[in-house]
C-alpha cells in the first residue's frame, strides 16, 4: 500500500488511498495460470470405463477348467499339459463341438501375466468363443 502526500499548500491531512495496480496484475497471472491448467486435466479421449460386475455362474459338466499354478504350470483339469502346442490342439478338438463349451481359467494369484496370456492366446487361436475367469468372491462384510 502507498500513501499519497498531499503538495506543498495543501490540507494538512494525508490522503490514503489504495494502489490496485499490484492487486490487479496478481489476479491477472492467476487468471492466466488457470485458463493455462485447466484444459490439461480434462481427458481428450472419451473413454467408457468398465463397470464393477460380479456374476454367479453354474458351471455345468460340459465346461472345461484349465489352472495356471504359481510356478505358470497349465493344467487341463488336473491333468498336467505339456506345453502351449499340446493345449492348442486340445482346444481345437473342443471348439469343433456343436454347442460349444465354455472355457474357464483359474489363474493363481501369485503368478505371472505370461502363463495365463498364453492360455487366452490358445484358446484365440483355436476359434473358442465363451472364455471366462473363476476368481474368488470379496469377503463379506
Amino acid at each position: 500500500m502507498a500513501m499519497n502526500l498531499p503538495s506543498a499548500g495543501g490540507e494538512d491531512q494525508a490522503v490514503s488511498t489504495i494502489n490496485t495496480t499490484p492487486l490487479v496484475d496478481v489476479m491477472l497471472v492467476l487468471l492466466i495460470i488457470f485458463l493455462i491448467t485447466i484444459p490439461v486435466a480434462n481427458f481428450s479421449v472419451p473413454v467408457a470405463l468398465p463397470k464393477l460386475r460380479n456374476q454367479v455362474r453354474e458351471s455345468t459338466p460340459r465346461d472345461i477348467v484349465i489352472s495356471v499354478d504359481a510356478r505358470g504350470a497349465t493344467f487341463w483339469f488336473d491333468s498336467r499339459v505339456a506345453g502351449d502346442e499340446a493345449l492348442a490342439d486340445r482346444l481345437k478338438a473342443v471348439a469343433v463341438q456343436d454347442p460349444q463349451p465354455e472355457i474357464h481359467i483359474r489363474g493363481d494369484a501369485h503368478s505371472d501375466y505370461a502363463p495365463v496370456g498364453r492360455v487366452l492366446y490358445a484358446c484365440q487361436r483355436a476359434g473358442i468363443r465363451h472364455v471366462g475367469f473363476i476368481t474368488e468372491p470379496p469377503p463379506k462384510g
